[in-house]
C-alpha cells in the first residue's frame, strides 16, 4: 500500500468516457517528493459514464494509498468532488435519496468511498482541466485515463507502461515572457489556445468526429481537434 513512512501523500485522480456513456477508463497518479508524478495506475471500465469514470477513480486511489498517511486529492470533476463532500452528508441523512427525493444516481460507488473516507485526512483540491502550464498531477492522469478509454487496457507503473502520451501541444516561451514582464506574443490565426471538454458528440472541420468528454479547441472554422486548431494556425 502506498504511503508507508511518508508525511504526507499528494495525488491526482481523473476519469474519461468517449461519448458518454461509452468506453471509459479511469487513473490516479502520485507524486514524489518534488512533485513530479511517479506511481501512477489506470484502468479500462468498458462502457460507462464520465460520472462514474470519475468517482472509479477516487475509490481506486483511496484503496491504494495508506489511510494513516494523510492524502491530498487533486481533481478537475466538481461533480466526484462535490458527492463525497458536500452532498454525501444530505444523502445519508434522505435514505439515500437527492433533495428531490430520487434515488442518488451511482450510489454503490459513492457507499464504498465513503467507507474509504472514514477514519483518515482527506483533503481535496478542485484544479481547472486542461489548462496549459496547469496542474501536473492532473493532466497526467487525464491523460492516463484518456488512454485507458481509448485502448481499454490497464496501465501503470508497476506494470512497467510508459507515460501516457501528451494530449494535447504546448506553445513554449509563453509564460515565461510573461512572468519576465515583456509583451506577449502575438496569436496566430486559427483560434483560441484554451482547451475545453466538449459537452456533446461534434464533428471537427478536418471531417473526423469527436466524442462528448473529449478535449476541443476553437479554430477559425468552429470547434474540433486540438492539434486540428495547431495545424490550420502554424
Amino acid at each position: 500500500m502506498i504511503g508507508g513512512m511518508r508525511e504526507r501523500v499528494v495525488a491526482a485522480c481523473d476519469g474519461a468516457s468517449k461519448g458518454n456513456p461509452g468506453p471509459a477508463g479511469w487513473a490516479w497518479v502520485i507524486a514524489d517528493g518534488s512533485g513530479t508524478p511517479d506511481r501512477w495506475e489506470a484502468g479500462a471500465l468498458g462502457t460507462a459514464t464520465n460520472n462514474v469514470a470519475e468517482l472509479t477513480a477516487l475509490e481506486r486511489l483511496l484503496a491504494a494509498t495508506d489511510p494513516g498517511v494523510p492524502l491530498e486529492v487533486r481533481m478537475d470533476s466538481q461533480y466526484a468532488m462535490k458527492a463525497v463532500t458536500t452532498w454525501l452528508p444530505g444523502w445519508k441523512r434522505n435514505g439515500w435519496r437527492t433533495a428531490a427525493g430520487k434515488p442518488v444516481a451511482n450510489q454503490e460507488l459513492v457507499v464504498r468511498i465513503d467507507g474509504l473516507l472514514q477514519d483518515r485526512s482527506v483533503e481535496f483540491r478542485h484544479v481547472p482541466a486542461h489548462q496549459v502550464d496547469g496542474d501536473r498531477l492532473n493532466d497526467f492522469a487525464d491523460r492516463a485515463a484518456s488512454q485507458a478509454a481509448s485502448a481499454q487496457q490497464d496501465a501503470g507503473s508497476a506494470q512497467g507502461s510508459p507515460e501516457p502520451p501528451p494530449s494535447v501541444p504546448r506553445p513554449s516561451g509563453g509564460s515565461s515572457r510573461r512572468a519576465s514582464g515583456g509583451a506577449r506574443p502575438a496569436r496566430k490565426s486559427g483560434g483560441s489556445s484554451r482547451t475545453i471538454k466538449a459537452k456533446f458528440p461534434g464533428r471537427c472541420p478536418c471531417g473526423r468526429s469527436y466524442a462528448a468528454g473529449e478535449p476541443i479547441a476553437k479554430n477559425d472554422k468552429g470547434w474540433g481537434h486540438p492539434e486540428c486548431r495547431t495545424a490550420v494556425g502554424a
